[in-house]
Formats: C-alpha cells, sequence, structure tokens
C-alpha cells in the first residue's frame, strides 16, 4: 500500500500538465465557493473531469502542505438523520412537501371559478404534476451531487414526471377507484412524499460515506 509521500508524488506527476487545478482548487477554498468538502469536490470536477477519489486526493495535499484547511467545512455534514433534516442540505426536502401538500389541498378547496385565486391553483397544480414527482424520484436515484448537475437535474425531473404521471393514470384505469381528478392528485401525492423521503435518506448516507472517505484518505 503506497505511503502518503509516495501517493503525494504520484499524484503530483497526474498533475503536471495541468498544475492550476491546485491554485482553482486554494481559490476556491479561500474564498469561501463551497460550504462542504462534496461541494467543493463537485465544483473541481465541473473544470477538471477528475475521479472523485484523485480529487480527494489533490484535496489532502494541499491541507498536509498548510495550504488549505478542511476541518471546519467538512464538520457542517450532519452526522444524525435528524440533523440533516434540520441542515440547510435537506431544504429541498421540506419545500418539496410544503408544494405538494399545497396543491392538493388547492386542488380540493379552491372552486375553479374563484378569480384571480385560481391562478395560483394552476400554477401549483402545474408544478406538482409536471415537475415535483420526477424531482424527487431523479434525487431519489441521484443522491450524491457529484452524480448529475443542476441542468440535468432539472431535464430529468420533467421528464420523469410526464413518464410517471400517465403510469399512475394506466394503474388507477385497472383500480376500482378508476380515473378522476381526486384518485390522480390523491395517487402522486403520496408517491412524490415516499421519493423525497427515501432521497433524503440516502442522500444522509451518502454524505456521510463521502465524509468518512475523506476522512480516511486524510489518515
Amino acid at each position: 500500500m503506497p505511503t502518503g509521500s509516495q501517493r503525494d508524488a504520484s499524484l503530483t506527476e497526474k498533475l503536471t500538465p495541468d498544475s492550476s487545478i491546485e491554485d482553482y482548487a486554494v481559490h476556491l477554498v479561500n474564498n469561501q465557493k463551497q460550504s462542504t468538502v462534496n461541494q467543493l469536490v463537485a465544483l473541481i470536477r465541473q473544470k477538471y473531469p477528475l475521479p472523485q477519489e484523485e480529487i480527494i486526493e489533490l484535496l489532502t495535499k494541499l491541507e498536509n502542505e498548510k495550504k488549505i484547511h478542511l476541518g471546519e467545512k467538512e464538520g457542517r455534514i450532519p452526522t444524525t438523520m435528524i440533523g440533516h433534516l434540520l441542515s440547510r442540505g435537506a431544504a429541498w426536502y421540506w419545500i418539496t412537501i410544503v408544494l405538494s401538500l399545497a396543491a392538493a389541498i388547492d386542488a380540493f378547496v379552491v372552486p375553479g371559478g374563484a378569480y384571480p385565486i385560481v391562478y395560483i391553483r394552476y400554477i401549483l397544480g402545474t408544478g406538482f404534476v409536471l415537475f415535483l414527482p420526477g424531482y424527487s424520484l431523479v434525487r431519489a436515484l441521484f443522491s450524491s451531487k457529484l452524480e448529475i448537475d443542476i441542468i440535468e437535474r432539472a431535464a430529468f425531473s420533467i421528464g420523469l414526471s410526464i413518464v410517471l404521471v400517465p403510469l399512475v393514470v394506466l394503474i388507477l384505469s385497472f383500480s376500482p377507484l378508476g380515473i378522476g381528478f381526486a384518485p390522480i392528485i390523491l395517487s402522486l401525492l403520496p408517491l412524490t412524499i415516499a421519493f423525497a423521503t427515501i432521497a433524503v435518506i440516502r442522500e444522509h448516507q451518502t454524505s456521510g460515506k463521502e465524509a468518512r472517505s475523506l476522512s480516511q484518505t486524510r489518515r
């Protein structure tokens, strides 16, 4: 197993053709353009498409050389599920839950002729049907921020929502509930919440694994 100095030397050789990646990493840390190590790795990978392990080795090398300090940033990763749910990283989860519940309640409470309030119903309903189910599923499938960027996430969210809604309608057509406004809303709501809950649990597990990976590399 290679020692720390051998690993650093190997990494230096890999970075020789384009050593500016070190300056870029130092610049990101010094200017606080990321709040966690995961986000720092993601930002570096956007500009330099290197494997995650090599970037972690680079960060470890820079920290050992006292060029950067990652201790405080890494400490921001919650260690418990409750801590994760209360952290800023889980804000998307609560926003998704609130918007889904608001759209479902609004669909049943606001009458179709109640102008101009009905426009809120249209906006919430459109977002609920064409975005939120797919968005929750995408977050469940891609739990790491390093796997997919924001543009791809948005595109997949819309695409998967367009696929999920017809599937729900098809399943309802064979059920005693039949196809109707209420059955569709009441089916999409728990589905969206279930996907979102699975996603937030997986994100907590993934962030913990990535933090432990960085901690082990630094030893």
